[in-house]
């Protein structure tokens, strides 16, 4: 007998739903993966569902959603959403072309992850300096295609940082992605936290690295600033005038397509494009390379804590 044989390609399944599904309903399996049922099922009926391929499926209006973004099926609202809003939400799939923020569906490619050609994941270099007093409480661990920093209360300088071992060639057309919790902020200007892309670390301070495109955060303020360094161009940390939660994640996206006018989104609303912000054209253009992901947080000699946890961080590239 053979020890095994082909029962389904895994693209549709057999499933038989407790109550009735309508054509179209979107389900989580008890594997925990999103499904579909492409026609009605009566309720100990068995059916099929999909839970492979591309779907075309209900977006919430309120957010850009750009290619390489991962999105979650939000229940309560019958709609996709790049937050994971509720206990009820669960992960739907990537988008796999971009809709506009006031579009009404977007395709997903259902249960994938990002293809991201850098990642924390694929490895990371980090030099930490934590407090040298007695029985320190700072620290610095990794997790999936993440890194979690936390500062304990001495007043000394500290630093924690994670620039990743791959890097990209400047001008490559990609999406950089990062998302990031707050979960207790530094209290004083002596507190600084930055991620996104750049040719470097450094030991003390963030702001004199050459090559650079942050999300910036200064101790005590919650306000979210972006900025820009090359050489030849410099975009000062402008506020978003969209602020962090404490204890709530957000998404920060930035669209690479073109290097020399970068737009930035959070949670999936453009920002710093004279709507919301002050309008600002971040730029990457002739920005000396190659570039890498870098999650950064510092404090000068002062008892500030600090406690943040970047979920995810990566970048996608792709020919256009």
């Amino acid at each position: 007998m053979a020890e095994a044989a082909l029962y389904q390609d895994g693209t549709m399944i057999d499933w038989t739903p407790t109550a009735a599904v309508a054509a179209g309903e979107v389900i989580q399996l008890k594997d925990g993966r999103a499904a579909f049922a492409p026609t009605a099922i009566a309720a100990g009926v068995l059916g099929s569902v999909q839970v492979k391929g591309i779907a075309k499926v209900a977006k919430v209006i309120t957010q850009t959603m750009l290619v390489s973004n991962q999105v979650f099926w939000d229940t309560s609202a019958s709609t996709c959403n790049l937050l994971h809003g509720g206990s009820s939400d669960f992960y739907l799939g990537t988008v796999v072309e971009d809709a506009a923020y006031t579009g009404t569906t977007v395709k997903v490619n259902l249960n994938e992850k990002p293809k991201y050609t850098l990642a924390l994941s694929d490895g990371f270099w980090a030099v930490p300096i934590p407090a040298i007093t007695a029985n320190p409480q700072g620290m610095m661990f990794a997790h999936g295609n993440g890194v979690s920093m936390v500062f304990d209360t001495a007043a000394e300088a500290e630093k924690f940082d994670a620039l990743s071992t791959n890097a990209v060639a400047t001008s490559t057309p990609g999406i950089l992605q990062a998302r990031v919790c707050i979960n207790l902020n530094g209290d004083a200007s002596a507190f600084d936290f930055n991620v996104g892309l750049a040719n470097e670390s450094h030991a003390t301070n963030a702001d004199t690295i050459t090559s650079s495109l942050f999300l910036h955060t200064d101790g005590g303020s919650l306000n979210l600033n972006f900025e820009s360094d090359n050489a030849t161009a410099e975009v000062a940390a402008e506020d978003s005038t969209i602020d962090a939660v404490v204890g709530t994640p957000f998404l920060v996206t930035w669209d690479l397509r073109s290097w020399s006018d970068i737009k930035v989104y959070v949670n999936g609303l453009r920002v710093c494009d004279g709507t919301t912000g002050t309008a600002r054209t971040f730029t990457l253009a002739g920005v000396a390379g190659p570039l890498k992901l870098l999650a950064h947080m510092e404090k000068t000699a002062d008892d500030s804590p600090g406690n943040f946890t970047v979920m995810d961080l990566g970048f996608t590239t792709f020919d256009v």
